[in-house]
């Protein structure tokens, strides 16, 4: 009994009580792992800015909006694994939950295999459609190379952790990220330093650490009781669930990859600005990323929060989740925004000793970081939205307001103006008008439940 409690602990009652000690119990966890996850990355930054210098630093920034592009279509399935096991815990529905599970597991490992074949094959191509400066291309290819040959061990940790944030725990995938964190650091600083590995040790630190995370959450599955243990000679293709999983999924990838292909049409043209802006930009979106992820967090709450009162029938609960989940985001937003831009050159100086990186570094967390709590509200609706069981809709919404609008800025306004500050507004302007409209489908999707949800939770379910 005391065992199973002890597991039950890890869990968290999103359908009763109190609201606002439960979200924070739950999303500062996911801050806190989103931080560490960004270590990754940011240790290959230091790392190789300090050590291989400008255009080794240069050359991994500027595969960071292509990686992303390509891996958010996958990542965002994870999304309609989160939701709908969401809705089937807070329902009782114990088979369905447990279906989902393995259903969610070996997709992940095959959408990490096409992954893999993908970026192998792609990475030099794209990275030349983008304007990659000759310097830096064949040091940023070998990178993407590299790094995506990890994409199976990096879903299956995306995969599995989603699973857990469903039920409520997010104090595990803390735990291992931790555990993977500190080997990523002691790796990178090997493999550059001492065996002089330049960028293909930071890719290869990076695929070792993430199969030690990836690891650690399949044990914990298998360990784990309840119905979302894991069994490897349960593990089948749900044929129903897979189709749930990519309704509510593939849209959310969309988004992201929608958002990602306006961030590749952004660093093609800061590519064009030469690789010391390009390096600036790097480093600055390494720093600006934390906060992201800070308040990234409040939009993962928000669809386990929604997802599992909608679950529950906890219909006058969903409203209070996002009115807290907004209210948290836009603190962190402000306060933490604010003061990476306040502190930002003393920062940047940790990524590269040269003045003119640093001037363009700043340039760029001036005018983002400032305003980011706007994303990050726009975000945590986006969140919510999803957690209701619509996804098409703010994919829709996110390719007309962030990439339709930022692909227009730059083919208009920057080029009346080719400057670093008009390319990098896009950004808020973008925010705030994706975020209105995002309120107003809000509004809309809930006026639309109050009308059906009387007859078609189950429905709404079976999709």
């Amino acid at each position: 009994m005391k065992s199973g409690q002890k597991k039950k602990s890890y869990e968290i009652d999103m359908c009763h009580g109190p609201l606002f000690g439960k979200i924070l119990l739950f999303s500062v966890p996911l801050m806190l792992s989103g931080v560490l996850q960004l270590l990754f990355n940011a240790a290959d930054v230091v790392v190789v800015g300090r050590f291989a210098g400008s255009q080794s630093l240069a050359a991994v920034g500027s595969t960071s909006s292509l990686i992303n592009m390509l891996t958010n279509v996958f990542i965002g399935l994870s999304v309609g694994t989160n939701v709908l096991i969401a809705h089937y815990y807070g329902a009782g529905q114990e088979k369905e939950v447990s279906d989902t599970v393995h259903t969610s597991v070996l997709l992940s490992v095959v959408c990490g295999i096409i992954l893999t074949a993908l970026g192998a094959g792609l990475a030099k191509p794209l990275l030349e459609l983008m304007g990659t400066p000759e310097d830096v291309l064949d040091k940023a290819a070998l990178y993407m190379r590299i790094y995506f040959i990890g994409m199976p061990v990096m879903l299956l940790y995306n995969f599995g952790s989603s699973i857990l944030r469903a039920i409520g725990d997010t104090k595990r995938p803390l735990y291992y990220l931790t555990a993977a964190g500190v080997v990523n650091v002691v790796l990178n600083l090997l493999f550059v330093i001492t065996l002089q590995m330049d960028v293909a040790g930071v890719a290869l630190a990076t695929i070792i650490s993430q199969c030690i995370s990836a690891g650690c959450i399949v044990v914990c599955l298998m360990k784990t009781e309840g119905c979302f243990q894991l069994m490897p000679g349960r593990l089948k293709i749900h044929k129903d669930k897979l189709f749930r999983i990519v309704r509510i999924g593939l849209p959310a990838g969309m988004q992201g990859a929608i958002f990602s292909v306006s961030n590749v049409l952004i660093q093609s043209s800061v590519n064009s600005f030469g690789s010391l802006v390009m390096a600036g930009n790097t480093a600055a979106s390494n720093i600006e990323g934390f906060v992201y992820t800070a308040m990234n967090a409040m939009h993962q709450t928000a669809v386990s929060f929604t997802g599992q009162n909608l679950g529950g029938k906890q219909f006058d609960r969903i409203n209070k989740v996002l009115f807290q989940c907004l209210a948290i985001v836009m603190v962190v937003g402000l306060v933490f925004g604010n003061g990476a831009a306040f502190f930002g050159r003393y920062i940047l100086r940790l990524y590269s000793s040269d003045g003119e990186v640093i001037g363009y570094g700043m340039v760029r967390l001036g005018i983002i970081c400032t305003f980011y709590c706007l994303c990050g509200m726009m975000d945590t609706m986006v969140g919510a939205i999803r957690g209701l069981g619509y996804s098409v809709m703010p994919m829709i919404v996110s390719l007309i307001g962030a990439c339709g609008l930022r692909v227009l800025w730059v083919m208009t306004i920057f080029q009346w103006e080719r400057t670093l500050l008009c390319l990098y507004i896009s950004y808020p302007v973008s925010w705030a008008i994706t975020f209105a409209v995002h309120v107003i489908c809000y509004a809309v999707v809930r006026k639309r439940m109050k009308k059906m949800y009387g007859q078609c939770l189950q429905t709404q379910l079976a999709g």
